[in-house]
Order: structure tokens, then C-alpha cells, then sequence
């Protein structure tokens, strides 16, 4: 491409993210001069005038590419990334230019064009963002990895703040010391000889990640994809291919902050895609649990162990202070029942040869557990459609599981489970309920 061209991208960039910081100014601005008395109006302006001038300075180009440069040795551009295995993990991330011709087995050096990640100070990723917007195939980083500096020496005063740009943008290159940490995942490896082993510290490839997100992505999303998944459910025929991937996981890393972990990370909104790995197993025929009132007896045999387990575990401390690490304990067995007791929904919502099972006459099951097990339904039932949107049934199965696991604590003689466990349990299947038919939606479009 020509250097104009990038030298221009930048300009617009930069100029955006100026629109953008006065168009938040101005607004907190008016709000102040409305609210000022008469009398201090006329300093209050004047001094919004003075800030605003130099929210104004900041962005003039030079004095933004230079701030960023200064800004870039707070992030590091990485392919695999050490945070995604802990929040809290301080050790170095890694940059692989690895490229495998003719590999049998999927990783980020297969990737024709990997995508760069950023991780380090939250607020300095706008200088990665700059660095690797591609701009008609070209971004500013990859013609400082190939030493062409003609798009900012284009915008510098001087070859020599020239040089200072560039260095200072490709300290996001480099990592100065190569660390691990006690948060990072660390494996010891037995060698020959005398040393023994050696300790591997294995990263997470967010280029690889990154990848998939936008395969899966693209397979769910696009325009093709949706009309080919129309015209499957219609029955039509239809040029493009639907691709499934059956027993997809999703991790979410980062919390309600995914950008404290990486820049990629962010921009998938920390979702993580995991494909299953497992060998196939021989199953018996699945059948939905039209015979019963509540699907917790089908499922029942299922859990056993693991109500057992907290059965046994909560009788040990009977007599022991209600304190915080035993709730922690307990949560954690609750957590283990309800992930089991998804895993057989998403089975049941997963038969789609069987779409609207629910309507059979000998269906007894209750309409709460009916809305939830047979999400396919609402394609053919309007009014099936409008009650399981309305959510009301969340509330209705979260009650029904904990009375239905307090019944089953309280086969222990010793126990006397009751409203406040009844509280306790139905709101946490109150919470993972609603967050897991929200990443369900995305299989019944």
C-alpha cells in the first residue's frame, strides 16, 4: 500500500478519539454551566474554555504519537498470553513468528495471519489498537516489524523524534525480563542426565483462541449462515453449508473485566470457545421426561454422588460454627450438582428430531420444566414462545430444585435443612439458570 495511506489512517484515528473525548466534554460541560449560579457562570466558562483547549493539545497529532510511544513499553504485543490461567499472573507473555508447513496438528503456528494480542495496562491498549488496525492490508505494526518508519516520519517534525516514535513503539515487542510466576501454570519435565527435569511453563495461545472465537462466530452470525439455518428448519435447499459444533463449551475469563486480561480478550467479551476433546462414548437412547411431573426425578440418578457427598460432608459439620469456608464448601458441592443437572438439559434441549415433545397428551411434565427442557418448541407455538420469554419459569424450576434438594438432604436424620437453605440454594440456580439459557440461545436461532 502507499504510506500516505497509513500516515492518513493514523490522522483519522487520532482525530476520532479527539471527537470522541470532546463529545464527552462538552456534555459533563453543559451539565456544570446549567447547574452554576449566575455569578460563577462566567469563571466556570472560562475555565471549561481552558480545559477544553487542552484536552485539545493533547490530541494534536505529534503530541499523541509521542505520549503513546512513551505509553507503549506499558503493554506487550504477545500471541500467547500467561493471564488467561490466572488474573493475578505477573510472568512474561510470549510473541511467536513460528510458522509450520504441513503440521498434522492444530496450533498458532498454523495460523496463516495470527492475531496479535495486548496485555499489560488496561489503559494503554488504545496505543495497541493503533499499532494493529489493519489499514489496506497494512498496519503500523507490521511496517515497524519490517523496519519501514516512512508512515510516521510522514507526521514527525524530525528524523529524530521519527526514531523516538518508532523505538518506543516497538518496546511493545519486547518483553525486558523473562519471568514466571507462582499464578502461572508451571510442569516439570524429567530429562536425562543431571539436572533431573525441566520446568515448562506452558501459555495460552489468544492468537489460536481468537481464531476459533471468529470461525464460530462467522459459522452463527453471518448472513450466510443464518439463511442457511433458515432454509434447513423451511426445508429448502440452500448453496451454503451449517456447521455445528455439538458440546461446545464456553470459559469466560476476566470477569466483568475481560480487558484486564488482554485486548483480545476484550473484544470477544472474555469468551473463550472449547471444543470438546473427549472420545465418543456409546449412549443409550435419550428420551425426554414426558412420564414425569418434575425433570429433577429423571435426572435424580444422575446426581446421586454428588448430593450424597454434600449429604456426608454437611452431617461432619453439624456441630461445627456456620463459618465462611464451610459455606465455600457447600457452594461448591451445589455448584457441581447444578453443572451436572445442565449438562442433561442441554442433552434434552438438544433433540431436535423430537421438536415440541412437550405437546404430547401423556405429557405430565410440569410447564416450567416443559419451557426450559424444549426450547424448540417457540419455533411452531407462539404463545409457548411468549411465556418462556417472559422468564418467569426460572424462578419457578430454581424453587423447585432446592426444595427438591433439601428433601433429599434431610433423608439424614441429623440435618434439618430448611427456609434458609431453601434461600440460598434457589438463588444460586436462580443465577446459573439465567446465565446458562442466555448462552444457550445462540443453538435454537
Amino acid at each position: 500500500m502507499e504510506t500516505h495511506g497509513l500516515s492518513q489512517f493514523i490522522t483519522g484515528y487520532i482525530h476520532d478519539r479527539c471527537q470522541f473525548k470532546l463529545e464527552a466534554f462538552n456534555k459533563a460541560a453543559d451539565k456544570q454551566i446549567s447547574a452554576a449560579s449566575a455569578h460563577e457562570k462566567a469563571a466556570l466558562e472560562q475555565q471549561l474554555f481552558e480545559q477544553r483547549r487542552e484536552l485539545e493539545k493533547k490530541y494534536d497529532v505529534r503530541t499523541w504519537l509521542t505520549d503513546a510511544a512513551a505509553r507503549a513499553g506499558q503493554i506487550s504485543l504477545v500471541t500467547h498470553a500467561v493471564k488467561y490461567f490466572h488474573g493475578d499472573a505477573k510472568g512474561s507473555s510470549f510473541y511467536s513468528t513460528v510458522k509450520s508447513e504441513g503440521a498434522v496438528y492444530l496450533s498458532t503456528s498454523t495460523l496463516h495471519s495470527p492475531a496479535v494480542d495486548a496485555v499489560g495496562n488496561s489503559a494503554a491498549l488504545d496505543v495497541a489498537k493503533i499499532l494493529q488496525t489493519g489499514h489496506e492490508g497494512d498496519s503500523l505494526l507490521a511496517s515497524l516489524k519490517r523496519g519501514d518508519y516512512c508512515a510516521l516520519k510522514a507526521l514527525a517534525e524530525n528524523e529524530a523524534q521519527c526514531d523516538q516514535w518508532g523505538s518506543g513503539f516497538m518496546q511493545a515487542l519486547s518483553d525486558k525480563t523473562l519471568s514466571s510466576h507462582p499464578l502461572a501454570k508451571q510442569l516439570y519435565f524429567p530429562v536425562s542426565g543431571e539436572a533431573g527435569y525441566h520446568l515448562l511453563s506452558p501459555l495460552y495461545s489468544s492468537s489460536l483462541a481468537h481464531a476459533l472465537h471468529k470461525r464460530i462466530s462467522h459459522s452463527r452470525y453471518s448472513d450466510e449462515s443464518v439463511a442457511a439455518r433458515k432454509a434447513r428448519r423451511e426445508k429448502v435447499w440452500s448453496p451454503d453449508l451449517v456447521q455445528f459444533f455439538p458440546d461446545l463449551a464456553v470459559q469466560n475469563v476476566g470477569g466483568t473485566k475481560p480487558q484486564n486480561i488482554s485486548y483480545l480478550n476484550s473484544a470477544r467479551g472474555g469468551k473463550n470457545h472449547l471444543l470438546r476433546c473427549a472420545p465418543p462414548q456409546w449412549q443409550q437412547t435419550l428420551k425426554p421426561p414426558v412420564s414425569h411431573k418434575t425433570f429433577l426425578k429423571a435426572v435424580s440418578p444422575k446426581v446421586s454422588r454428588v448430593v450424597t457427598d454434600l449429604r456426608r460432608y454437611l452431617h461432619s459439620v453439624y456441630n461445627l460454627e456456620n463459618t465462611r469456608a464451610i459455606r465455600q464448601q457447600c457452594a461448591e458441592y451445589v455448584d457441581e450438582l447444578i453443572g451436572m443437572i445442565f449438562s442433561y438439559a442441554a442433552e434434552i434441549q438438544s433433540l431436535t428430531d423430537l421438536q415440541g415433545w412437550s405437546q404430547a397428551e401423556d405429557c405430565v411434565l410440569k410447564a416450567a420444566h416443559q419451557l426450559w427442557l424444549d426450547p424448540l418448541r417457540q419455533h411452531s407455538d407462539p404463545d409457548f414462545k411468549l411465556r418462556r420469554e417472559a422468564g418467569e419459569w426460572i424462578s419457578d424450576i430454581a424453587e423447585d430444585f432446592a426444595h427438591w434438594l433439601n428433601t433429599r438432604l434431610n433423608q439424614d436424620e441429623k440435618l434439618s435443612t430448611g427456609a434458609d437453605e431453601f434461600r440460598e440454594w434457589s438463588g444460586l440456580m436462580r443465577r446459573r439458570l439465567r446465565e446458562f439459557d442466555a448462552a444457550q440461545q445462540e443453538n435454537w436461532q
